[in-house]
């Protein structure tokens, strides 16, 4: 009887409201098709669990954004293997949104109507293809060569950059040797490659977040759902950070560290021409999505509703059940104007649609919500803080490298374990702020705003916090000159030095660099051997005072010691800015309509990739692009940037992001206002009473003075009776 007494008025609440689910359940998932009258066998296997499903989701979700964010990470380091430049990179880093904006509005088309964890496998499955392919313009090109000879001959190798007066011809021969019709087709088919993948890295991920949060919320229990979608935004968020951390960790190792040379490289990864092994992190994190893609081959079309809570909220969820229930019964009755602009919203509509009509009948609804004036401001100061956030990510590793001589790898650590973490902990406490202190409109725009001027205060120093750059011999700094090389000073005439090499050195006495130890006048080499590493020294240079010896590799940065200061407040104002993420949001959900919030969601990530995520990249490569002082030149045609003018290349960069930051800041002033603006007008028509209903009050006092009057009366008239019969029966 104990046994049976416990769960006996728990298990009531929950059998008998599900009669119809528990019957569709049972016979589909137990053997026979007859209903199991025991609960636990209403789910035979760990694919019909919700729990399990957010587990594999989150981790889906983790390896995804890590792969997408894993080029931003190597975008630099891909420049200099393939001779690109910025804007072509970001253009790069920005086409895998092409194909995910494409195809991501027919997302709220198919809804329901297809197999969702099965779309959610293919959809990864592509996103691991997407991964392989972009390793192949490693495999099919030839070898990493940091000079103009081949590798397999070291001894040429050491002389290469040398000032040798037996060397004038082949200088320049050598170099137009290796450009022919076949390296051009080859470049152009590695950078097609890329692009490719990273369209079908776009299309892969667009039914992953959609249809896996819409499985959730339809087969999670009420109660749960939003703890289930807190957990996995939580998880995925740690899928940038990771892939910074990842690129840290791959950028160490050496390209070709599956063909190195048999004499090995004397090249470290602060030498200028170092590139490390980028390709391998897209092996790996394409192999953590094909491995978190094979459960959702399992998962049925639809579960079992979730019917139990956490036990940990079951107290404060059972007061507020009732008001749901009682809310649900009363939306059921709606009146005829309500049911007519329920007619009008799209996400009821797309069911009963074909993909013809749906098409024509998107336009008009998205014309519809853009005309709501604070759905519109917050959209914009989305699309300017998504902007700022697509620059950083795409090309902060390369200014840090560029600005405070530190390495790939170095700058990625920074990044990964700074940036990242700070602006997470930004929107979960902008998630608290407004959830504790309940902050209705007009306190999540007055937020918005706080956050978005404190941004742009902390970003103000940073205008400051650099230096310029270094000398290097024989390149124009002035912005307005013809960039290249100018005539060099008598001591190297005689070396012919050729033109498109880059193996620099550095005079540190008077830190001049120079592009090749030839341009220093160097005739010969020494490596010194240190338990660690090898370290390459010129000497004989008859360009440097003394005759050297020089070191290789450029020289270091004067303020290289700002670059933690600089780090810590980019990081405080990416968290400061994730802090408007949640009350932003929170202004679109109670600013729109209730049957047009699904898609006014949707218009605002579409809006957000199409405006910030897509342009930002390119943007904001192109303007470090016109702040490159000297292009190498790759078979005629311009390659990577060698050298930058620090100062330009500063003051645009975080000029670019200052614009973005005051553009977000205005949208939110001009929201604070709209929404004082309303509140004004609602209270003056609170405090002005209406004359029409004053004189309909008056009337029906008129009307009630009598009525009352007359029941007065016969009540007196039935107790005059009453007393009347007393006496008479007396």
């Amino acid at each position: 009887m104990t046994m049976k007494s416990d769960p006996g008025p728990v298990g009531e609440e929950l059998q008998v409201p599900d009669k119809d689910a528990k019957a569709m359940v049972g016979t589909e998932d137990t053997p026979g098709g007859k209903a199991s009258p025991n609960p636990q066998n209403l789910r035979p296997s760990v694919f019909h669990s919700i729990k399990f499903f957010v587990f594999c989701h989150s981790l889906l979700q983790l390896a995804q954004l890590m792969m997408s964010g894993y080029l931003k990470s190597s975008i630099s380091t891909v420049e200099k293997r393939f001779g690109l430049s910025s804007q072509t990179s970001g253009l790069l880093a920005a086409f895998n949104e092409v194909g995910n904006t494409a195809l991501i509005v027919f997302v709220s088309y198919f809804g329901s109507r297809v197999h969702r964890p099965r779309l959610i496998g293919c959809g990864a499955i592509l996103v691991t293809l997407a991964g392989v392919l972009m390793t192949v313009p490693h495999f099919i090109s030839e070898p990493y060569r940091y000079d103009h000879t081949s590798p397999a001959d070291m001894p040429q190798d050491f002389k290469a950059s040398l000032c040798l007066l037996s060397t004038k011809a082949p200088a320049s021969a050598s170099s137009n040797s290796s450009c022919s019709s076949y390296t051009e087709v080859r470049h152009l088919a590695v950078v097609g490659i890329m692009f490719t993948a990273q369209t079908l890295l776009g299309v892969g991920g667009v039914p992953i977040q959609p249809f896996g949060i819409s499985y959730i919320d339809d087969f999670a229990h009420n109660s749960n759902s939003p703890l289930y979608l807190g957990i996995l935004f939580a998880v995925t968020m740690m899928g940038p950070g990771m892939s910074y951390g990842l690129g840290s960790l791959m950028l160490r190792l050496y390209v070709d560290i599956d063909r190195m040379p048999e004499g090995g490289i004397n090249l470290t990864s602060k030498d200028p021409r170092w590139v490390g092994a980028w390709w391998l992190g897209f092996l790996i994190s394409a192999g953590a999505v094909a491995l978190a893609a094979i459960p959702y081959f399992f998962f049925p079309k639809e579960m079992p509703k979730e019917k139990q809570e956490l036990r940990f909220r079951r107290k404060g969820l059972a007061v507020s059940d009732p008001p749901v229930s009682k809310g649900e019964d009363s939306s059921s009755e709606q009146s005829p104007a309500e049911s007519l602009e329920k007619k009008d919203n799209l996400a009821q509509m797309a069911p009963d649609l074909t993909v013809i009509q749906f098409i024509k009948v998107f336009p008009r609804v998205l014309l519809r919500t853009l005309r709501h004036p604070i759905f519109l401001l917050v959209v914009l100061s989305q699309v300017c803080m998504s902007s700022t956030a697509a620059g950083m990510a795409t090309f902060l590793p390369k200014f840090l490298e560029r600005q405070f001589s530190i390495t790939a790898s170095y700058a990625n650590l920074l990044i990964g374990c700074l940036t990242i973490p700070l602006a997470i902990v930004g929107i979960v406490v902008g998630g608290i702020l407004v959830k504790r202190l309940r902050l209705g409109p007009m306190h999540c725009g007055s937020l918005c705003l706080l956050g978005a001027l404190c941004c742009l205060i902390l970003s103000t120093p940073l205008f400051f916090m650099g230096c310029s750059s270094h000398q290097i011999a024989g390149i124009s700094h002035q912005p307005g000159t013809q960039p290249g090389l100018e005539l060099f000073p008598g001591c190297m005439e005689s070396c012919s030095c050729p033109s498109d090499d880059f193996n620099p050195v550095c005079d540190s006495s008077t830190r001049v660099e120079y592009i090749t130890p030839c341009h220093a006048g160097c005739t010969s080499r020494v490596v010194q051997e240190v338990p660690d590493k090898s370290q390459v020294f010129y000497t004989n240079c008859s360009c440097v005072a003394g005759g050297g010896p020089v070191p290789a590799g450029s020289c270091d940065s004067a303020c290289s010691h700002l670059v933690l200061p600089f780090m810590i407040l980019i990081s405080l104002g990416a968290a400061l800015a994730s802090v408007t993420h949640t009350p932003s949001f929170m202004l679109i959900l109670r600013g729109v309509k209730k049957e047009d919030k699904t898609l006014a969601v949707g218009i605002q990530f579409m809006l957000m990739r199409v405006l910030a995520w897509m342009p930002s990249p390119v943007i904001h490569g192109s303007a470090i692009d016109t702040t490159c002082v000297y292009w190498a030149q790759s078979c005629g045609r311009r390659a990577v940037c060698r050298y930058y003018d620090h100062d330009l290349l500063r003051n645009r960069f975080i000029g670019l992001q200052f614009f973005f930051k005051i553009g977000s800041l205005a949208c939110f002033a001009l929201i604070l206002a709209i929404l004082r603006q309303q509140d004004k007008e609602e209270r003056t028509k609170a405090t002005i009473p209406n004359p029409g209903l004053q004189q309909q009050l008056l009337a029906s006092e008129a009307k009630k003075e009598p009525e009352e009057s007359r029941v007065l009366q016969k009540r007196k008239w039935f107790r005059k009776d009453k007393q009347l019969d007393k006496d008479y029966t007396k």
